[in-house]
C-alpha cells in the first residue's frame, strides 16, 4: 500500500514521501493518526503543488541549519557527571543533559534531534545531533566528574 507521509517518522521517512507500507499499518495507525494520507492521483498532485511552494522556505532552513552546524561543530561541551574512584559515572550520560550544555551556549536544540552513544565512564564521547533531514553534525563532549 502507497502513502504520503504528512509528518516526518523516523524509520520510515520524511514529510511529503511517497512510501509503501503494511496495509495494515497504513490503515490502522498511520491514516487514522493523521500522519498520512492514501497515495491516490488527487493527492500526489496536491502534493507535488505543497513540494514547489515550500522550496524556497526549505533552502532557507537547511542553509540556517548548515549555519547551526558549523557553529557546533567548533564547540567542545564538558558535562559534570557523579563518577566512583573507578571513573565509572553514576546512571549515564542522556541527550538532555548534552542539550542542556548547547542551551548554555546559546543554541536550543530540541533532545530528541540528538543521539549519542552509551557513555557510562568518565571521557571524551561523540554525539550527532540531527538539524535537517540532510544536514547532520557530530559534536565532541567530555564526561568529566562533578565535585
Amino acid at each position: 500500500m502507497q502513502i504520503i507521509l504528512k509528518t516526518d517518522i523516523a524509520g520510515l521517512g520524511f514529510k511529503n514521501d511517497t512510501v509503501e507500507v503494511k496495509p495494515g499499518y497504513g490503515r490502522n495507525y498511520l491514516i487514522p493518526q493523521g500522519y498520512a494520507v492514501m497515495a491516490t492521483d488527487s493527492n500526489k498532485k496536491v502534493v507535488a503543488e505543497n513540494i514547489r511552494q515550500a522550496a524556497h522556505k526549505a533552502e532557507k532552513t537547511k542553509n540556517d541549519a548548515l549555519a547551526i552546524a558549523e557553529a557546533i561543530g567548533q564547540l567542545e561541551l564538558k558535562i559534570l557527571a557523579k563518577a566512583g574512584e573507578s571513573g565509572k559515572i553514576f546512571g549515564r550520560v542522556t541527550n538532555t543533559q548534552v542539550a542542556d550544555a548547547l542551551k548554555e551556549k546559546g543554541y536550543d536544540i530540541d533532545r530528541k534531534k540528538i543521539t549519542i552513544d552509551e557513555a557510562k565512564v568518565l571521557g571524551s564521547y561523540n554525539a550527532i545531533v540531527n538539524l535537517h533531514k540532510d544536514v547532520k553534525q557530530t559534536i565532541k563532549f567530555d564526561v568529566i566528574a562533578a565535585e
